[in-house]
């Protein structure tokens, strides 16, 4: 079922939530997994450079002592989510299918931890040092974006920041982490909220919060009333409602154009998980080694579990008894964004927001012909066209589709579920894009190649 009801932005549908959806887990309260005998951890848990091992086999580690340096501006630091020995420095593959140099760590159960600062009075802090802090505890973006935060909170040479989003909406159905973090943590968000304001030396800050979620709702504002410059609003029940554009415009009705980032609008959004992390790492010194991981659908005792980085899916369907009969389909994050897995041996990373098993429900449906109905256009986000896109990625034609505005596709999945005739509108756009973005490199690799044997030959030339 869907509806297309009460909305803040254009497009997007309210998908039916299923067995044991939102309704289920949300009463579940966060429980710690014991860290399991053996993690792998990727070097590459964020968009942008992966980091750079440090540790090689035969290491002893302690638990948050640095194992990956960031590779670049645009890249974030890895950390031993437990103390014990390094095994390995590998390629491991990952949830997204592809492989990753990732350092795999044998647990001594001693937890012991590497030195660490917490800053005593931050409000003393100038912004490039709070900066700095978000850098080295490698927190990034865990609604699912993985993007380094410190970057974000980093405006380039000419962009002002003005407001603070804090995405509280966690509008995937299934997920309720970040629901139970609002609950549990609600005066460290605020604390985290309140750092992040004076990273960026700003005075308003705006949570976003769907309300199917009264009760984070009024852990937020009550945790909120004493602190000067934070709004908690309610929004109504939408999917995407999470993404940038669509919570910038639901609580500021600021557009970001198309093809530009938040900053564009004087805007940066934080998700409420990220805050938290960044209030650990700045009040408690300790930088992201775990996080609140949603395990929900067709599982024996559904949860909501603190879980180190590193450790299996499969250690995680254990905690909850298992998969039931009925599962096809295990994924990554919620079911409309998530990515399907292929196997459970894979790590929990930084942006593993979710596990679900879902049934056939999950599968998508015998493909007939476009029937052009329109609902995927009025489903749509972004306001594109995903029939079109679909039929001109058939048709191999992606310059075309680049002109159509194949590049800002959020990939959100709302036009492939609303599709009758079964089309997988989503997956043709990803693809597109994959190959364009694949274009525009290889293009720019022989620009680069080019002018440097152009620059080297005028310089044999003035040599002769």
């Amino acid at each position: 079922m869907f509806v297309f009801g009460a909305r803040l932005f254009p497009g997007g549908i309210h998908p039916h939530e299923g067995v044991n959806g939102k309704a289920v887990n949300s009463g579940n309260p966060i429980r710690e997994l014991p860290a399991p005998p053996r993690v792998t951890i990727p070097l590459q848990q964020h968009i942008g450079a992966p980091a750079k091992p440090l540790v090689k086999k035969g290491d002893r580690v302690l638990m948050g002592q640095v194992i990956g340096e960031a590779g670049g501006f645009v890249s974030a630091p890895v950390h031993a989510s437990v103390s014990g020995t390094v095994v390995s420095v590998q390629p491991c593959l990952q949830a997204n299918g592809t492989e990753a140099m990732s350092v795999v760590i044998d647990n001594d159960y001693q937890d012991e931890w590497a030195p660490h600062a917490p800053a005593e009075h931050p409000e003393t802090m100038t912004a490039a040092e709070l900066q700095q802090a978000i850098r080295n505890a490698g927190v990034v973006g865990m609604g699912g974006a993985t993007f380094p935060t410190a970057v974000k909170l980093t405006p380039p040479k000419g962009k002002v920041i003005e407001k603070l989003i804090i995405n509280g909406a966690e509008c995937e159905p299934y997920l309720t982490a970040d629901h139970r973090l609002m609950l549990e943590k609600a005066a460290e968000i605020i604390d985290g909220i309140r750092l992040v304001m004076l990273a960026l030396e700003i005075k308003e800050a705006i949570v976003g919060v769907e309300d199917n979620k009264p009760d984070a709702i009024a852990a937020l504002t009550k945790a909120a009333a004493d602190t000067e410059g934070i709004a908690v609003r309610a929004l109504p029940v939408r999917y995407p409602q999470g993404g940038e554009k669509q919570l910038i415009y639901a609580l500021t009705k600021r557009k970001v154009p198309c093809g530009g980032l938040p900053v564009d609008v004087g805007v940066a959004v934080c998700n409420v998980a990220t805050v938290y992390a960044i209030d650990q790492a700045i009040r408690e010194g300790k930088p992201l080694i775990s996080r609140v991981t949603t395990v929900g659908g067709l599982v024996n005792n559904p949860g909501n579990f603190l879980v180190r980085i590193g450790t299996s899916v499969e250690t995680l369907l254990d905690a909850c008894g298992g998969v039931q009969s009925g599962a096809r389909k295990l994924i990554s994050g919620g079911p409309m964004m998530g990515m399907a897995l292929s196997r459970t041996d894979l790590p929990v990373t930084k942006g593993t927001s979710g596990i679900l098993a879902l049934g056939k429900e999950a599968l998508l449906p015998k493909e007939s012909a476009c029937i052009r109905c329109g609902r995927c256009l009025r489903a749509c986000p972004m306001m594109l066209m995903p029939a079109k896109l679909d039929a001109l990625v058939r048709a191999g034609r992606y310059e075309d589709g680049e002109k159509a505005g194949m590049m800002n596709c959020l990939e959100c999945g709302a036009c492939t579920f609303v599709c009758p005739a079964g089309r997988a509108l989503t997956q043709s756009c990803r693809t597109g894009k994959k190959i364009i973005t694949n274009r525009r490199r290889a293009a720019a690799a022989k620009k680069a190649a080019e002018e440097a044997a152009a620059k080297k030959a005028a310089e044999n030339k003035k040599e002769e």
